[in-house]
């Protein structure tokens, strides 16, 4: 790890100044920045510590919705009483995630900026144009079982890793953020990007902006959800694909539906014809053209081939699960 200067916000005017500094990055739950420094990846010369930051609250919003404090833990937002019985789709997406002790510690706005797990973006000895821009993609002709196969380009293949992030889209939530420019807000779908010819840039965020929460909508599709993950380990393992699929059914009948997935792509992966496919369904129908819209232009890139049949398979599954009312139960391993 390289030397680094250390400072502790004591608001949030403090922290944006102190986070626009060159060089400086946040530091909350550590579960993923301070890894990053100890493999070298990461050299921040400043970390600014938000911790005493007033942004753990989980609160009522006017209309119906709910705020999600960007400092507010993992594990307090999945077990909040109101997003299990409101948004269980997001409780569900962040208990299928990580460890008990990792929830525990990481905050919502850390889960939200992760970093990629590829493992040449970990390793400093191999090419990474995400870590090292033009020093070319080890995972491309490499070992690359985890990397996506939509959205991708000849710069990146690495996939967004977070659970939660994929709940979020689905459910149409908006990021709220503070910098030196002033507050405003990011939809969901446009926080996070696709690689191009900029795979160093994860998010839209900018330099010194801090997450300070994430609304949710009134809707939370309580009665029909799912999130699916398959994964090589039923625990403590990144999705190979993931799928988080909302709906409102009515007298048998989809009313609305969406549908959101993880292991995809470099950001969580949602594609809006696949959502209109699914208004006017019976709960029963097979869902292929929903698979058949999300998965259109994927390619694989050798040892992940396999994503191009398991991830329709688990869209259909997951379609399903959601329609019949009978999300997937994170406590059993199960794949019902």
């Amino acid at each position: 790890m390289m030397p680094f200067a250390y400072a502790r916000a004591g608001d949030l005017d403090e922290a944006v100044r102190l986070g626009a500094e060159p060089g400086a990055r946040y530091v909350a739950g550590c579960t993923n920045l301070v890894d990053l420094m100890k493999y070298f990846v990461e050299k921040p010369r400043k970390l600014v510590d938000i911790n005493a930051l007033p942004l753990r609250a989980i609160e009522e919003l006017e209309g119906g919705g709910l705020r999600l404090g960007g400092l507010a833990t993992n594990a307090d937002t999945a077990y909040d009483a109101r997003v299990q019985s409101r948004y269980p789709v997001v409780a569900s997406a962040i208990l299928a995630g990580a460890s008990a002790q990792l929830r525990n510690a990481a905050t919502n706005g850390g889960n939200l900026n992760q970093r990629t797990r590829c493992y040449y973006f970990y390793d400093i000895e191999t090419a990474c144009n995400k870590r090292t821009p033009g020093s070319g993609c080890g995972a491309i002709g490499g070992f690359n079982r985890i990397h996506a196969i939509q959205g991708a380009s000849d710069q990146c293949i690495a996939t967004h890793p977070s659970d939660l992030c994929v709940a979020l889209l689905a459910l149409d939530a908006e990021v709220r953020v503070i910098g030196p420019e002033g507050e405003r807000v990011v939809p969901m779908v446009d926080y996070h990007r696709l690689p191009g010819d900029e795979p160093w840039r994860d998010n839209n965020l900018k330099h010194g902006e801090i997450v300070t929460a994430i609304d949710l909508p009134p809707e939370g599709f309580a009665p029909n959800h799912t999130y699916l993950k398959m994964r090589d380990r039923q625990s403590y393992a990144f999705a190979l694909v993931s799928v988080a699929v909302v709906m409102r059914v009515e007298d048998g009948v989809i009313r609305e539906g969406r549908v959101a997935m993880g292991g995809m792509a470099h950001k969580p992966w949602r594609v809006a014809e696949a959502d209109a496919l699914l208004t006017g369904k019976p709960i029963d129908a097979d869902f292929v053209d929903v698979a058949d819209a999300l998965m259109a232009g994927a390619a694989g890139q050798g040892e992940n081939d396999f994503k191009l049949d398991l991830a329709p398979r688990a869209i259909r599954r997951a379609c399903s699960q959601a329609a019949a009312g009978t999300p997937q139960i994170q406590s059993d391993k199960r794949i019902v």
